[in-house]
């Protein structure tokens, strides 16, 4: 049974792509660019992944990023964060040193906006292109192939990039300068924290009330207090079940991000500094991998 859902592709020329780290994000991501008719070499830490990947979608795999980046037309990546980004870029088998000229890296990492003004800088100084593009719509978006994706980087650049990104998206924007999709990324974690802590009270405060949930959801669901997380996370909340894509630990490393930059730029986060905490608190009690969801898990005897 394939890892992905299979979806209308649209018809773009076929291009020789790599793609660089295979989690539960890029293994389905790398898979849809191979379905929309690219040609795909791949690349992770643990060959034993490259080869599942291989064998379920073709293609070929690399021993290192640079031989799997040696003749693309677009390098993508999606690994762990600064540093994991640093290392398959400018690390001694780094995308950068295998690269042609003219060839785009984007980058689909959830990491500061300071390494993507600096990998930019640095591509260009090879004769790179480098987009900032960190995705919003967790294992599911990628599976299905309808990620949001938020960019940063040179028009021209984004420009290529576009219809190849649209195997595994719904919605692709170039939203500035390099490290503006980091930052818009930013500001997507500040709405979900805010978001899943809210929902959170909410059906904890109306357990205690004695009310259905499930079925207050199915209400207020039709009216202003919708989202996203109320339509895919409240009722699995109510439930206590948070065995989903998006783990505490990688919502605590974003929201690291988050703070670091607020402290840079002086906004007041005084919400997502508060939620950041209570995600402490879930990692301590042993919910490093539950969903953000969890949260609720606080509020409850």
């Amino acid at each position: 049974m394939s890892s992905i859902t299979e979806k209308s592709y649209e018809t773009t020329p076929s291009l020789n792509v790599s793609f660089l780290g295979l989690g539960v994000m890029g293994f389905p991501m790398a898979g849809h660019l191979a379905k929309a008719g690219h040609k795909v070499c791949v690349y992770n830490r643990t060959t034993a992944k490259a080869e599942k990947w291989v064998n379920e979608f073709g293609g070929a795999w690399a021993a290192t990023p640079a031989e799997a980046a040696k003749n693309a037309d677009i390098v993508f990546s999606c690994v762990g964060n600064d540093n994991d980004l640093r290392s398959v870029t400018i690390g001694e088998n780094g995308a950068f040193n295998g690269m042609k000229p003219g060839a785009i890296f984007a980058d689909h990492t959830t990491a500061s906006a300071d390494v993507a003004r600096e990998l930019y800088q640095t591509a260009k100084e090879k004769q790179l292109a480098f987009i900032d593009a960190p995705v919003s719509g967790g294992q599911a978006g990628a599976v299905n192939g309808v990620l949001t994706v938020m960019c940063g980087g040179d028009e021209n650049a984004f420009n290529q990039f576009l219809p190849v990104a649209k195997a595994y998206s719904q919605a692709v924007t170039l939203l500035g300068a390099p490290g503006a999709g980091q930052l818009a990324k930013m500001v997507n974690q500040i709405c979900i924290a805010g978001l899943v802590q809210g929902l959170s009270e909410a059906i904890a405060f109306g357990e205690r009330a004695g009310l259905d949930m499930q079925q207050v959801l199915g209400v207020i669901s039709k009216g202003a207090a919708q989202s996203w997380q109320m339509e895919n996370r409240g009722h699995t909340m109510i439930e206590n079940k948070f065995d989903f894509g998006f783990a505490v630990d990688w919502m605590r490393k974003d929201l690291g991000l988050v703070l670091d930059e607020a402290k840079r730029n002086g906004a007041l986060l005084p919400v997502t500094a508060l939620v950041d905490q209570f995600y402490a608190e879930v990692q301590q009690k042993g919910g490093q991998r539950w969903d953000t969801s969890s949260l609720i898990s606080l509020l409850k005897p």
